[in-house]
């Protein structure tokens, strides 16, 4: 789904007080205490975090799903041993309603990506 929002704030006010938030709360809390210095903000009309000139990360949520969009996942975690068991895009991990995020797997994924981010390695498809 797609939020007309301006800013995070009103991003997360316009989200279904359900899992889904939740989730995308619970994953952007991860994202937040990894790189506190990413600037959260709107693009693609989803929650983006990055510098101001590119992204290391986006979250979404949607109907049947919150999306953790981070680019090429094989890039980040090529063995896949940080996301075994969860659903997975080219680009995106994404959690159901009865998929609980495991904060150490998906954390350690997540600093892996920022720790590529930052060394300007190409993430993206």
């Amino acid at each position: 789904m797609l939020y007309d929002a301006k800013t995070p704030e009103d991003y997360l006010d316009q989200l279904d007080d359900d899992w889904r938030r939740l989730k995308l709360i619970e994953l952007r809390g991860l994202i937040k205490s990894a790189a506190p210095e990413l600037e959260e903000s709107i693009h693609y009309k989803m929650l983006g975090y990055g510098d101001g000139t590119s992204f290391a990360f986006h979250l979404n949520a949607q109907r049947g799903y919150v999306s953790l969009y981070v680019g090429n996942i094989s890039k980040i975690d090529p063995t896949g041993e940080l996301l075994s068991g969860l659903n997975l895009g080219k680009g995106c991990v994404r959690f159901t309603k009865t998929k609980q995020v495991d904060e150490d797997r998906i954390g350690k994924f997540i600093e892996r990506a920022i720790q590529l981010w930052k060394d300007g390695e190409k993430m993206w498809c």
